[in-house]
């Protein structure tokens, strides 16, 4: 938020920049909890949300999540950047509680879900900049375009549950401008504003299981 003062404006320096943390930081040394977690993992859907939400008509916030996806995510606890992930999303199983918004969303003004099934997401850097949060670089594809977007994700913990499957969580979330990936379907309001906004959140609260090994 800009903060406006009457009177002549007084220039501060820049606060210092703390250091990014990467695999080749000298000192750096991961969490000897995170390196046993090295390996490969996958969303439990049942668990977890990939959501979105949206500011519509200028006053209220429109909720949504995708309830179809596939993933598969291989997490290094001892090097960070030789972590990725893939998030294959199907287009029609968005749910925001509406059935005639869904209709609308799934339809060729919005996700065309008929000419372009899935969505993805896929990973193509990873860095740690903080003792629990990853900043995760990637592509994501909706219908015909492609776009770089930049995930903050948080570790939230590691469990071993009552079954025996080893669980860990992460929050994730980032802004993209709808507009980039040609969702450009809008209506005008009175007051000169738009219907929906074409900044959407997206949001990844993340439950995976580890996949067991194979011979």
């Amino acid at each position: 938020m800009n903060l406006f003062t009457r009177g002549a404006s007084v220039r501060r320096p820049a606060p210092p920049v703390a250091p990014q943390l990467t695999d080749d930081t000298p000192g750096f040394r991961p969490d000897p909890a995170l390196a046993a977690l090295s390996g490969e993992w996958m969303i439990d859907p049942a668990h977890s949300r990939i959501g979105f939400s949206v500011r519509h008509a200028l006053v209220t916030t429109v909720r949504g999540a995708f309830t179809e996806y596939r993933s598969r995510l291989w997490f290094d606890g001892r090097h960070p950047s030789r972590s990725r992930a893939e998030i294959l999303l199907s287009t029609a199983s968005v749910d925001t509680g509406v059935e005639q918004r869904d209709a609308h969303l799934i339809g060729r003004d919005f996700l065309d879900a008929a000419s372009y099934p899935h969505m993805r997401f896929t990973s193509t850097a990873v860095e740690l900049v903080g003792s629990d949060v990853y900043r995760m670089t990637g592509d994501l594809a909706i219908k015909n375009a492609t776009r770089p977007v930049v995930l903050e994700l948080t570790y939230i913990g590691h469990v071993t549950d009552p079954f025996g499957y080893e669980r860990v969580g992460f929050d994730g979330t980032t802004t993209i401008d709808r507009s980039e990936w040609g969702l450009t379907y809008n209506a005008r309001l009175a007051e000169g504003g738009a219907m929906v906004s074409e900044k959407v959140r997206l949001q990844f609260d993340i439950a995976a299981i580890r996949t067991p090994a194979t011979d």
